[in-house]
């Protein structure tokens, strides 16, 4: 993984979670907890992603 996409996964991690909860605001009614699951795997495969990478980052300006 490459240290220079750390803010491109932030930054798409954090899009995904304000749209994310304007859909739960939005729907209120009508959502349920399997929609809830299922709107929330890209922010944390997001944020996933971009620990990950600044990680990698830290340990290459260790070496």
């Amino acid at each position: 993984m490459s240290p220079e996409f750390f803010y491109l996964y932030f930054i798409a991690g954090t899009i995904a979670l304000v749209l994310t909860i304007y859909q739960i605001v939005a729907t209120y009614q009508a959502i349920n907890s399997g929609n809830i699951i299922l709107y929330f795997i890209p922010v944390i495969l997001l944020y996933y992603m971009a620990y990950k990478v600044y990680h990698v980052k830290n340990d290459n300006e260790l070496m």
